[in-house]
């Protein structure tokens, strides 16, 4: 039910506040529905679908990734050395060209760590739910006052 805040107040003050009307109620819930988690919609969420996830990433991800880090190796350490000193003259690129690629390599073995670290969270997840489902139900079922009747 909504009532004039000018009627409200009776004062002038929804005039100054630039408000017409007061609501009782808030709107409709426009969010996601009660069976809903409100997460993405191609979630993988099936067990066979985990398992193709962490295949992919093992089989294709992993694996481009690692070849796409190792592309630059070589020409960047021709690089380093094209502008390395020489006769005590030599260009600060070099260094900087250095620095950059022990950088990118750090880089590159984080994400392989965690692409790792993503394969074995899907592959482990439906065994940690299913140990704790049974952890939970064996405890719950250790004490029961009927037990003795």
């Amino acid at each position: 039910m909504t009532e004039p805040v000018a009627e409200q107040y009776g004062d002038g003050r929804a005039a100054a506040h630039g408000v017409g009307m007061r609501l009782n109620q808030y709107p409709a819930d426009s969010g996601p529905s009660m069976g809903s988690c409100g997460g993405q919609e191609d979630l993988a969420s099936s067990p066979s679908e985990k398992k193709a996830a962490a295949r992919a990433i093992e089989e294709y991800i992993e694996p481009d990734t690692r070849k796409s880090g190792d592309w630059a190796d070589d020409d960047t350490n021709a690089a380093v050395k094209a502008f390395a000193a020489k006769n005590g003259h030599g260009w600060v690129t070099s260094g900087a060209l250095k620095k950059a690629h022990k950088t990118w390599g750090e880089q590159v073995q984080n994400l392989m760590n965690r692409l790792a670290s993503e394969k074995e969270a899907l592959r482990s997840t439906n065994i940690v739910l299913q140990n704790t489902d049974l952890g939970v139900g064996a405890g719950v079922r250790k004490s029961s006052s009927l037990d003795g009747y």
